[in-house]
């Protein structure tokens, strides 16, 4: 069944809305970013069977897991099993999240071909989440992002707190743009510029955005990810798209969160970006209907409903 026999009105483009791009490719994290957030430790079965779902659907990029200390996150400490047990199809990518040297020694063991690291906007995120101060953590990944590239792996570059910080509040737009070209400047062929605590209005994002340009960093070097803390994420997606941004990341069911920011709510869900890409004329590729059913039966073994509104509206 397709979207349109579920509901969705004739997709349109308006003339005066030229920017917005063709294609969007949809950066599905729920079985990482939205996972590692749930209280209870979800069996590594049900993981497999969940990106088993997300590959029927449609998605482009399934960030699968993280090589990270099971002490920091021990809903992840499985990663192992989870890579070993993947069924990839081809043409999908399967990123992993990296903090470490030592995490990327256990991506090259399990032959990960993406990778992605998480940085800070800001010192206290960097403090509280990577035990490291704003300058060290550029030094902790430099040798990370380089031992990737000289694998030939592909890294992405996550850049959190970029348009508020719960304990420095608003994080001014340079120094979003220094961070973000640094780890560009490192090697990132990527770089997710991250609403963490959900707190962007679509003012702030083309700031941010127009701030990259007028850096020279192209739009398809950057991806947006957006928390629904306000429920601001499809309003902030909808700027960013208007501004040349292509990739957007996202979570099924909205599952998601942050360990290290209890402010921080779920993300995205891929449902409600899918329903907007659709109605606006923009491809992804994604089966709404499929992920609809993923995210439901998902909400089902995590025992509390999809805060998405798009799943609620669809679910059988």
């Amino acid at each position: 069944m397709g979207v349109r026999a579920l509901g969705l009105p004739e997709a349109t483009r308006s003339p005066n809305t030229p920017e917005l791009p063709e294609r969007v490719t949809i950066w599905e994290v729920g079985p990482r970013d939205g996972l590692q957030n749930e209280s209870g430790v979800i069996p590594s079965a049900v993981k497999l069977e969940f990106l088993n779902r997300l590959n029927a659907a449609g998605l482009p990029v399934i960030e699968t897991t993280s090589f990270v200390h099971p002490d920091w996150v021990p809903q992840l400490a499985d990663a192992g099993e989870v890579i070993n047990g993947l069924s990839p199809k081809p043409g999908v990518r399967y990123p992993v999240l990296v903090p470490n040297q030592r995490g990327l020694d256990r991506a090259r063991e399990a032959a990960v071909a993406d990778i992605a690291i998480f940085a800070s906007a800001t010192e206290s995120f960097a403090q509280r989440n990577l035990n490291r101060s704003f300058e060290e953590q550029f030094e902790m990944f430099r040798p990370v992002v380089r031992g990737a590239a000289s694998s030939g792996m592909r890294v992405r570059g996550y850049l959190s707190m970029v348009f508020g910080d719960p304990w420095q509040g608003a994080v001014p737009v340079e120094q979003v743009v220094d961070a973000g070209k640094r780890l560009l400047w490192m090697g990132c062929d990527q770089l997710s510029l991250g609403d963490t605590i959900g707190v962007a209005t679509p003012g702030q994002v083309e700031s941010v955005l127009r701030g990259f340009q007028e850096a020279d960093i192209s739009p398809d070097r950057l991806a947006v990810h957006f928390h629904d803390t306000y429920g601001q994420a499809l309003a902030n997606t909808y700027a960013a798209l208007r501004l040349g941004i292509s990739t957007v990341d996202s979570s099924a069911g909205g599952l998601g969160g942050c360990p290290y920011a209890g402010s921080a709510t779920g993300n995205l869900a891929t449902e409600d970006l899918v329903w907007m890409l659709s109605g606006l004329g923009i491809e992804h590729g994604v089966d709404l209907e499929l992920l609809v059913d993923t995210s439901t039966w998902m909400a089902e073994r995590l025992g509390k409903p999809s805060p998405s509104p798009v799943v609620k509206a669809l679910a059988r």
